[in-house]
């Protein structure tokens, strides 16, 4: 490590009142990365694949919903919130994007977050604390809706914690980057892992014991579907696992991502990135059939075993560190190259013994990390019920492919769908190329194609746009 380089991030953090936690936590990611330990290759020789996890719809069939209900009644649900969307050309919460209308009211996704809190809590009977674990960069815009919605109601539990921040850092010299213009711009989160090193230092698991909560529900403010669930917190609590992350099937769009796999020597699951496959085992890690299942990043953990193994290492648990490489300004690509040292929450599912996985369908599973997956999410694919479920028929979506020059900024994709998206009900697949503004009640068909016309063009009202583009208005 270079001593004189890591004491000027130090002496930043210092300066910017880090705790001496962050601090610790933020050496040890730039100890593993200089030192060369990040991106370990877990061979396929080393680990045998995932197989004959139980389904939801299994257990839901045999759960016991008394007990479920009385697991429920004990569980308390976290969402991550940090995210400020700078992908989309976002420069607040992620979770303040508005999603689609319900009863003529725009939802935000925080909106249907708290709406599915507050409907758990009345028709269940149960407390069900919310927390949001926040940046410092989309609290005071967060807590500001949560503040203003009237039903909902939390004193005894924390509803935010605040994650913590490291400075970005040039990878030629492992000096903290500077960025005059936009200060902030040279802080970043230390990824999801940070989680459990922020729950550690808040308290927060001393205060949900002392309110009776025996297991607790993390998932991402952009994935909304990821609700409470009774039929799983009753799942979990009978399995007597510390530790379940939720998986789905992978499939052929999912080939390149992070999956599930059992090391031999330890017999533990382990979430294995496609960073840390080696070149010589790619074809097998991407075959869908040898490693059917996907992390989707929702994970139950017992308060309990989440304490001591928080404790037993001081609060810093030892992930694997991940190197993501940006620019200072996420949003402007001529800025100077920066890396940001990072670990991801589901990881930590090698650590516990005895740690398990159960399947869920895509209902669980609807982030929006891009415009093209917020298209699907505002079309009439959906329905937001009285219950803040989004509601679809089978969860098979159409592939999108929206031109990024036009519609990757959510203001341009905004500005070019002054009527909400078209109806994409019978729609195989959307691909838009070039610069296309649409009127109102436009309908997607087969596979939607529009060309780009190497100008600004116009889908007008009522039209409908199939394979070969816009259908012509005459008949044969």
């Amino acid at each position: 490590m270079d001593s004189e380089a890591f004491a000027h991030c130090q002496a930043k953090m210092q300066n910017a009142e880090m705790s001496d936690i962050a601090i610790a936590q933020f050496r040890r990611l730039y100890e593993t990365w200089s030192a060369g330990e990040v991106g370990a290759c877990i061979r396929e020789r080393d680990i045998s694949p995932l197989r004959d996890v139980p389904t939801f719809h299994e257990i839901r069939e045999s759960m016991d919903m008394d007990y479920a209900l009385e697991a429920f009644s004990q569980t308390a649900f976290l969402k991550l919130n940090g995210g400020l969307g700078t992908s989309m050309g976002l420069e607040k919460a992620k979770s303040l994007l508005p999603v689609r209308r319900h009863k003529a009211r725009q939802m935000r996704f925080l909106d249907i977050i708290l709406g599915q809190v507050i409907t758990a809590r009345k028709r269940q009977e149960v407390a069900l604390p919310l927390t949001l674990m926040n940046s410092f960069r989309t609290s005071a815009d967060s807590m500001r809706v949560v503040r203003a919605n009237k039903h909902f109601e939390q004193s005894d539990i924390p509803v935010e914690i605040i994650q913590h921040s490291e400075p970005k850092i040039i990878a030629e010299t492992g000096e903290p980057v500077s960025y005059p213009q936009s200060p902030e711009m040279e802080w970043c989160p230390p990824g999801h892992g940070d989680l459990f090193c922020t729950i550690w230092e808040s308290g927060l698991l001393d205060k949900l014991q002392t309110a009776g909560m025996k297991y607790l529900f993390i998932s991402n403010s952009d994935n909304l579907g990821a609700r409470p669930s009774r039929t799983l917190a009753g799942h979990f609590a009978q399995s007597g696992s510390p530790f379940m992350l939720e998986v789905a099937q992978r499939t052929k769009a999912d080939r390149k991502g992070g999956h599930l796999v059992i090391d031999n020597e330890s017999g533990h699951l382990v979430l294995r990135e496609m960073t840390q496959v080696d070149p010589q085992d790619k074809n097998s890690a991407m075959s869908i059939r040898k490693h059917p299942y996907f992390n989707t990043n929702s994970i139950w953990v017992r308060i309990d075993a989440l304490k001591a193994k928080l404790d037993e290492y001081q609060g810093i648990l030892p992930l694997p560190v991940i190197v993501n490489k940006k620019t200072v300004n996420p949003a402007d690509p001529d800025t100077q190259d920066v890396i940001q040292l990072e670990t991801a929450m589901g990881a930590a599912v090698s650590l516990f013994d005895g740690a398990t996985c159960v399947q869920v369908d895509r209902m669980r599973f609807l982030p929006v990390k891009t415009t093209d997956d917020l298209f699907i999410m505002r079309s009439d694919r959906f329905h937001l019920t009285d219950s803040y479920e989004m509601e679809d028929g089978n969860y098979i979506f159409p592939d999108v492919e929206l031109d990024p020059r036009y519609y990757k900024n959510i203001n341009d994709f905004n500005d070019r769908f002054p009527y909400g998206v078209p109806t994409l009900a019978a729609a195989n697949s959307v691909s838009i190329q070039g610069d296309w503004t649409f009127g109102r009640d436009v309908t997607m068909y087969a596979d939607a194609s529009l060309p780009d016309n190497g100008k600004p063009s116009y889908v007008p009202n009522g039209q409908f746009v199939g394979p070969q583009g816009v259908e012509p208005d005459d008949w044969l």
